[in-house]
């Protein structure tokens, strides 16, 4: 269990494609239910039953936005298991009686990893500060680049295309020009990331026919089980569509 975890992201994920949500007494472990489900799913693919589909990479489902402290979090996992790693070898060649606490300990350890990242990081840049909105929008950028994700050599077509699910949460036009179109973009004007990581844009929701003005934030692939109207869609004075 140490080195296996799905994760609240993983288990959030299987539970939406399966539509199985385990064992509630340890939900971020493969269970025997899940298994079960995953064999029947990969059945009726099989015989190419309605509803059942493969992954589409492009979709906004199967993506999710690592934050700034999620990377900044695996860095200090990286140093912590360094110094674990340091300490130990330190511990192997002294004696009991001449272990200190201040002589196993290297803190310089832990604070070359958080600096490298940094200062050397294909994620890490200078804040743009030219003025407020430019500062603003570079904390709304999004990268396809850095570490675990591609690369502009091997970014094809449809990586950097325009996919169905950007709407409401992509900015569709703006993009750098070059080798990075595409791979680099911008939260839309509404758009949030919710505690998984994955990109919500919010609706008005119709009840009985009618447009209300409740506000519902939906992600890409909760979006997918429902019918969507443009915004400039035309009403009715009673709220329902013309």
């Amino acid at each position: 269990y140490r080195r296996y975890n799905l994760g609240d992201v993983g288990r959030y994920r299987l539970g939406h494609r399966l539509n199985s949500w385990g064992d509630p007494e340890c939900p971020t472990v493969l269970t025997s239910d899940d298994f079960t489900y995953i064999i029947k799913y990969m059945l009726c693919l099989c015989i190419e039953k309605e509803g059942h589909y493969t992954d589409d990479i492009d979709h906004l489902g199967n993506r999710r936005v690592r934050s700034v402290g999620e990377l900044l979090s695996n860095q200090f996992n990286v140093g912590l298991s360094r110094l674990a790693r340091t300490i130990k070898e330190r511990m192997s060649l002294q004696s009991e009686e001449k272990k200190k606490p201040h002589e196993l300990v290297n803190a310089r350890t832990v604070s070359t990893v958080i600096a490298s990242f940094f200062g050397s990081s294909q994620l890490s840049q200078f804040m743009d500060q030219i003025n407020p909105l430019s500062e603003m929008t570079h904390k709304r950028r999004l990268s396809a680049l850095g570490p675990g994700g591609l690369t502009r050599e091997r970014a094809g077509f449809e990586v950097r295309d325009v996919h169905h699910t950007h709407y409401g949460r992509v900015c569709p036009i703006e993009t750098p020009e070059g080798p990075n179109i595409g791979l680099i973009s911008y939260l839309a004007t509404h758009a949030r990331v919710n505690e998984f990581g994955f990109l919500e844009t919010p609706y008005r929701k119709v009840e009985k026919g009618k447009v209300t003005n409740l506000i519902e934030f939906l992600s890409a692939d909760i979006e997918d089980k429902y019918t969507i109207a443009q915004a400039n869609a035309p009403l009715n004075p009673d709220g329902t569509y013309a």
